[in-house]
């Protein structure tokens, strides 16, 4: 299967199934001397991992990661990286009644045209549980951006219809409830809501905000590899992404040229803009202000009610909600925006190092 390596200088390449022994990533192009930390690469997956409270789905899994090469005495060596997260809590069971049959809206009936057979245990390949590498790979990324001071914050803004008003984000009450939404009054109402539709048995949608802080001037590789245009690549590449906007996104098409335009101005030694509608990107190039794009995650296609179907014989059929699963996703997939974001920004790091010859030289 292609398709399963993203990055051209910090380059990734994930494995394994939702029901196989395990999953796990390689990590190619790190410089050496990159500090890790087993825990926070640890951290950042228990962040993501299902089972951690009552609005996810209840499969209990440890997700311990094991490194298995590419580190030595705390820190990179410069050599390809293998981490390996193994499989503990499968029941492949709880799929055995869409053997024969295509779930609405997931990937069963795309796969099996595609590759002309399918993994029906939880999805296989096409499970967000592939998305356990990429949190522990973005770990990574992201220690190697705190040596730039460049950090990385997502977080819930929306559930349903109940949205946070952007002027109310606190990165350091994030984590503070469990649907890692930054303002307790409004997380709680969050809370409730999705209580409520897992006991209808449906599920609902919501969005992610990220805010990427102390970005230099000059990543990005115009004109196919623009850095908003990867970072919309790699949000969209995760599972039940619907949509990615940065800046102004679509509020843009109301406004006028004369409010739209950042304004430069002279700040100290720093040029920055009195607005910030463009997200911190121009010209496909980050322009030193904060970045910050917003994420619109589906509902969760699997309900715990009968759905309308065919069979692989093209026979309809009734699919039966089954097994455990999340009412909404987003709180889980917070860690899996904030190293997808991460990634983005250390490859082009990396790629920016050459773009001048006196870099080079130095």
């Amino acid at each position: 299967m292609a398709g399963s390596v993203f990055g051209k200088a910090f380059m990734i390449s994930t494995f394994g199934e939702s029901h196989g022994p395990a999953v796990g990533v390689t990590i190619d192009g790190c410089p050496a001397g990159v500090p890790v930390s087993i825990e926070d690469i640890q951290h950042q997956l228990t962040r993501r991992k299902p089972g951690q409270s009552a609005i996810v789905t209840q499969r209990k899994e440890a997700d311990q990661v094991e490194i298995l090469s590419g580190v030595f005495e705390g820190h990179t060596t410069g050599t390809p990286i293998s981490l390996l997260v193994r499989n503990k809590d499968q029941k492949s069971k709880d799929y055995d009644h869409i053997k024969d049959k295509f779930r609405p809206s997931h990937a069963d009936y795309t796969y099996t045209e595609k590759y002309g057979n399918r993994d029906y245990r939880g999805g296989g390949r096409s499970s967000a549980r592939e998305t356990v590498a990429r949190v522990a790979a973005g770990a990574i990324a992201a220690s190697l951006l705190s040596k730039f001071n460049i950090t990385v914050n997502s977080w819930v803004s929306q559930v349903g219809s109940i949205a946070l008003p952007e002027e109310h984000v606190d990165f350091s009450k994030i984590d503070s409830n469990i649907v890692r939404c930054p303002d307790a009054e409004i997380a709680s109402t969050m809370i409730d809501y999705i209580k409520q539709i897992r006991k209808e048995g449906d599920t609902v949608g919501g969005l992610i905000s990220c805010q990427i802080d102390g970005v230099p001037v000059g990543l990005g590789q115009p004109v196919f590899d623009k850095l908003h245009a990867d970072l919309g690549k790699a949000m969209l590449s995760i599972n039940a992404v619907k949509g990615f906007e940065y800046g102004s996104g679509f509020d843009c098409v109301a406004m006028r040229g004369s409010e739209h335009n950042d304004l430069f101005v002279k700040e100290g030694d720093s040029v920055i803009t009195k607005t910030n509608y463009s997200g911190g990107v121009q010209g496909g190039i980050s322009n030193g202000m904060p970045i910050n794009f917003r994420v619109a995650f589906k509902p969760v296609a699997t309900l715990m009610k009968d759905q309308s179907s065919i069979d692989k014989s093209g026979e309809q059929a009734t699919v039966t909600g089954k097994g455990r699963h999340d009412p909404c996703v987003v709180p889980r997939a917070v860690p899996i925006v904030d190293a997808m974001a991460a990634l983005v920004v250390a490859d082009h790091l990396l790629r920016s190092q050459s773009d001048r010859v006196e870099q080079i030289l130095s």
